[in-house]
C-alpha cells in the first residue's frame, strides 16, 4: 500500500513538471509558405520581363504589338502630310481617304488621312512574308519615325503610302537594299508571290500577289534619310510598270 501511494505521488509530480515545461516553452508557430500567383489555383504564372533596350533590328518582330488604345497622331516627329504626295500627283481621280480604323485592322481612326505608326512595327510589317523562296537573313535598321497615308485610286481601290524616316541616309539605304533583296528572293508558289517589274539604284516596282486575295503594285523609293513604300491595289497590276515610273518623281520631291 505504501508503495502504491509513493507511485501515485510521483505521477502527480511528473504531470505537474510536464505541464509547467509546456507552459514555459510554447511550441513555435510555423512560418506560412508564400502562395505563388496562379491561374485557377493550380498553374503558376510566369513573370515576363520585357526588354528595356530600344529595338535595333527591323527583321525581328516587336515583343509587343502596336498599341491601339487611342487615335494615333496625324504626324510622326518631322513627318507630316506634306511629306506625302498630293493625290493628283499619283494619278487622275486619286483621292485621300480617311480610314475609320477598327478592331479588325488594329487601330482607332483619327479623322484624318495620315497617322503615326510605331517605327519598329511598321519597319517589320513592310517586309514580305509567306514567301516560297530562300529567305534572306541579316539585320535591318529600325526607322526613327513612321507615317502612313491612305488613298483611293480612280477605281476606288485602296492604296497606302508608308514613310520610314531613318536617323541618317546610310540607314535608309541599308533598309532599302535589305527590303529589295527580300522582295527579289520571295519568288512564287508561297502565300505571297512577288514579280519584279523594274528596278534601278533608288527605286523598284513589283507586284505582290497574295494567294486567294488581291494583287498590289509595290513601289519602293529611297531618297535621303527616307524610304517610301507605296502599295496600290490593282486589278491589272502586271500592267502598271509605266505608271510606277511616273510616280517616282512625285515621291522624291516630298518624302525627305
Amino acid at each position: 500500500m505504501k508503495a502504491l501511494v509513493v507511485a501515485s505521488a510521483l505521477s502527480v509530480v511528473l504531470v505537474a513538471c510536464s505541464s509547467t515545461s509546456a507552459t514555459q516553452e510554447p511550441t513555435p508557430t510555423p512560418t506560412p509558405t508564400p502562395i505563388p500567383t496562379v491561374i485557377g489555383g493550380t498553374v503558376p504564372v510566369p513573370t515576363n520581363t520585357l526588354s528595356s533596350t530600344k529595338p535595333t533590328d527591323a527583321a525581328i518582330p516587336p515583343e509587343l504589338p502596336e498599341e491601339a488604345t487611342a487615335p494615333p497622331p496625324a504626324s510622326a516627329g518631322p513627318l507630316t502630310a506634306a511629306n506625302l504626295p498630293a493625290p493628283e500627283k499619283l494619278g487622275s481621280g486619286w483621292k485621300t481617304y480617311v480610314d475609320p480604323g477598327g478592331a479588325e485592322v488594329g487601330f482607332i481612326g483619327n479623322n484624318t488621312w495620315t497617322r503615326r505608326r510605331d517605327p519598329h512595327q511598321a519597319s517589320y510589317e513592310a517586309l514580305p512574308s509567306g514567301c516560297a523562296g530562300q529567305p534572306v537573313k541579316g539585320s535591318l535598321p529600325v526607322s526613327a519615325y513612321a507615317l502612313t497615308g491612305s488613298y483611293r485610286t480612280a477605281d476606288a481601290l485602296p492604296a497606302t503610302a508608308l514613310l520610314l524616316r531613318f536617323s541618317n541616309s546610310n540607314q535608309a539605304e541599308t533598309y532599302y537594299q535589305g527590303y529589295k533583296a527580300r522582295m527579289d528572293a520571295c519568288g512564287t508558289g508561297g502565300d505571297l508571290t512577288v514579280k519584279q517589274l523594274w528596278a534601278n539604284d533608288t527605286a523598284a516596282a513589283a507586284v505582290r500577289a497574295y494567294a486567294g486575295a488581291e494583287s498590289y503594285v509595290d513601289l519602293s523609293v529611297v531618297h535621303g534619310s527616307t524610304v517610301a513604300l507605296l502599295a496600290t491595289t490593282s486589278t491589272h497590276a502586271n500592267q502598271q510598270a509605266d505608271w510606277a515610273r511616273t510616280v517616282v518623281p512625285a515621291l522624291e520631291a516630298v518624302i525627305d
